[in-house]
């Protein structure tokens, strides 16, 4: 990693399996408050319906480091799921950021000089899924987001490993056979 971080991005899944409405997806952008992430994040000051974009904060006071907006890729409907993600999600997500300065994925001394954008996924069907087991969902909602930064601070998947795994890793939602040479 350079000393200087301007724009990184990163990405993870991760799930438990038969618990679909749990998985967590994070898109992570993290770079310096002087640069493009920086200006995009304070433009997502501005609230948009049903994507209301939030701090991620550990509890009353306590907004982590690098400051990290998260923002649903899905539109929020109504406030059972508003509360799954401004709760349950925005726990996971600011303990694994300053999990992550902890740890040193994120150097400590660009705590104050950084600043993540993460997107995030939340089943849309969640608040009703009659057994939805909320401890599950934080677990795979921090792991996803440690993971997501680590890969974007780390710049992975390298190129040579896009390159090399290009016609034997398929998307796994694209089920046709068809493969471009």
């Amino acid at each position: 990693m350079t000393d200087k971080i301007i724009f990184k991005t990163g990405e993870a899944t991760v799930y438990s399996e038969g618990k679909d409405v749990t998985a967590a997806m994070p898109e992570i952008l993290i770079g310096s408050v002087n640069g493009p992430v920086g200006a995009a994040f304070a433009n997502m000051m501005a609230q948009s319906k049903g994507h209301t974009a939030m701090f991620a904060v550990r509890d009353i006071n306590q907004m982590v480091r690098p400051a990290t907006m998260m923002v649903p890729k899905v539109t929020l409907k109504d406030s059972a799921n508003i509360a799954l993600f401004g709760g349950v999600v925005q726990a996971a997500v600011a303990d694994a950021v300053l999990d992550c300065v902890i740890e040193g994925i994120i150097p400590r001394n660009h705590a104050n000089d950084l600043c993540i954008i993460a997107l995030l996924w939340i089943d849309p069907g969640c608040a009703k899924e009659a057994n939805l087991d909320k401890a599950d969902m934080y677990k795979n909602n921090y792991e996803a987001t440690k993971l997501a930064i680590s890969r974007a601070l780390n710049d992975e998947p390298t190129i040579d490993e896009l390159i090399k795994n290009r016609h034997t890793i398929k998307h796994c939602m694209w089920e046709d056979s068809w493969d471009q040479k």
